[in-house]
């Protein structure tokens, strides 16, 4: 492209006397605003001279649009021509022009040639973007090896950003052996010359213990430092240590605070997180229609864990209509997007036929995508159709096993089906003994099935002594917790005496809660008290 050049009534002598950095005319520096009307002019009579630093400047206003229109085409052309005039900073511009595709066509492959061009002259930070090329292949081949050397060679140089990409490089493993201590020191180094990103990296080493002893209260620290600084991760991991009090006391209201300020710089996690604040009234008023639209604008985003909040909107009616057509839809995108409990529940909408037509053989399916993704709940479903033979052929041993290991896991549910597992001898050989342990676990996590099974336990001395009073300890916290069996039970207990005192008004009272549950048995019970 050829640019012409004003003619000005300026001598010569002039220019050579004039320092090449300010206008021939004002004699301020061209780095600053422009001073007067010929600033351009006077560039451009420095430019026939052959001044590169003329070259660059003239390039930085047609950039900015500074004393003349923006033209990113001529600030190319300019950076270009001075770059080949060996121009350091216009040769890092030079490349930036190429990999962005700013006035003219993005270019990777010289993009690389102008980083490498700069570094060779002598360009520090330069190193950083020629390691970013190798690490991601840009214009070059991918090198992890290089990248490292050069992201090493940025940071002994004092650039932050690149201490911060080092410390990645030895977290992963990429272009070196994986060292969490060097890891650490790098993200340490990074933190304290001001990186926001390192700083976030350093709270998560503290909070994970990487690297380091870890400490819940450095991590909220660097959380801080980040979250003060503008890095909306960090905000929305500040959230976190608030909501969970940890390293911090708990504090929902703070909590909610940051997950706003993440949200609102575009954090889809923290847009998540504040949905559930809304949902649950956590730190700010329950309001389901924020927490609707919230959940909404993050599965809208990629979201996954978004999408299947929606759908458990949509599936109860929380802050919007009840839809189980867009139930199904938001669980279906949530679990083909990789979360495992969405996945749950796109098993149950297929087993009972919400949003979608009942299908077994898709919900076994989704059963057991949940249950190898780890859900716990998911392995227990799958252990049930493994059982009943729902979508499967039915099989005990395997049922158990499943069982077995959501039990293990934490499943509250799972304890009590091994439970009657072992008491029926399904799957496994009966051992009562293993069966009144499940039934305990179980009922003391609150499960009331559970509970009631427990009480017959040591009613009839099933796996354990005999102890009535045990027999209607139990059979009371399940009723209590609404088991219509526990509740017949307990009547009994106090109709007849067993464990406790007899009591007839409380017999009556309690045939009578079972009856309008439309209990049968109860309902003859209630009659012989009449």
């Amino acid at each position: 492209m050829e640019t012409k050049l004003s003619n000005l009534n300026i001598s010569d002598k002039d220019t050579d006397t004039v320092n090449n950095e300010n206008c021939l005319y004002c004699k301020k520096p061209f780095t600053d605003e422009l001073w007067c009307k010929e600033c351009i002019s006077s560039l451009e009579k420095l430019i026939e001279n052959g001044d590169e630093v003329a070259m660059f400047n003239l390039a930085n206003k047609y950039r900015d649009g500074e004393g003349t229109e923006k033209n990113l085409e001529k600030a190319f052309y300019w950076y270009k021509k001075a770059a080949e005039e060996n121009h350091i900073e216009a040769i890092f511009n030079l490349a930036k022009s190429y990999y962005n595709g700013e006035g003219t066509e993005k270019n990777l492959e010289k993009a690389f040639y102008w980083y490498q061009k700069a570094v060779e002259n002598g360009s520090k930070i330069d190193m950083i973007n020629l390691a970013m090329c190798y690490k991601y292949g840009r214009g070059t081949e991918k090198n992890l090896e290089k990248a490292f050397y050069w992201y090493q060679k940025a940071a002994e140089n004092g650039y932050e950003k690149a201490m911060n990409d080092l410390a990645i490089c030895y977290y992963n493993g990429e272009g070196t052996e994986k060292n969490l201590e060097k890891a650490f020191h790098w993200y340490q180094k990074a933190a304290e010359n001001g990186d926001e990103s390192a700083m976030d990296n350093l709270a998560n080493r503290y909070y994970n213990g990487e690297g380091t002893e870890k400490n819940l209260e450095k991590a909220f620290y660097w959380y801080q430092k980040a979250a003060e600084n503008g890095y909306e991760s960090a905000m929305d991991n500040l959230a976190n240590r608030y909501y969970n009090g940890e390293g911090t006391e708990k504090n929902l209201e703070k909590a909610f605070y940051w997950y706003q300020k993440a949200a609102e710089n575009g954090n889809e996690i923290a847009i998540n997180n504040l949905a559930i604040c809304y949902y649950n009234g956590e730190g700010t008023e329950k309001n389901l229609e924020k927490a609707f639209y919230l959940y909404q604008k993050a599965a809208e985003n990629g979201n996954e864990i978004a999408m299947n909040n929606l759908a458990v909107c949509y599936y109860n009616g929380g802050g919007t209509e009840k839809n189980l057509e867009k139930a199904f839809y938001w669980y279906q995108k949530a679990a083909e997007n990789g979360n495992e409990i969405a996945m749950n529940n796109l098993a149950i909408c297929y087993e009972v036929g919400k949003g979608t037509e009942k299908n077994l053989e898709r919900s076994f399916y989704w059963y057991q995508k949940a249950a190898e993704n780890g859900n716990k709940k998911a392995i227990n479903n799958l252990a049930t159709c493994y059982y009943n033979g729902k979508g499967t052929e039915k099989k005990l041993e395997k049922a158990f096993y499943l069982y077995q290991k959501a039990a293990e896991n934490g499943c509250i549910v799972a304890m009590f089906n091994i439970a009657t597992c072992y008491k029926d001898g399904k799957g496994i050989e009966m051992n009562l003994e293993k069966a009144f342990y499940w039934y305990q676990k179980a009922a003391e996590n609150g499960n009331e099935k559970a509970m009631n099974n427990l009480a017959k336990c040591y009613e009839h001395a099933k796996g354990t002594e005999k102890n009535l009073e045990k027999a209607f300890h139990w059979y009371q916290k399940a009723a209590e917790n609404g088991d219509e069996s526990a509740i017949d039970n307990l009547a009994n207990r106090y109709y007849n005496g067993e464990g406790t005192e007899k009591n007839l008004e409380k017999a009556f009272y309690w045939y009578q809660k079972a009856a309008e549950n439309s209990y049968e048995i109860a309902m003859n019970n209630i009659a012989i008290c009449y």
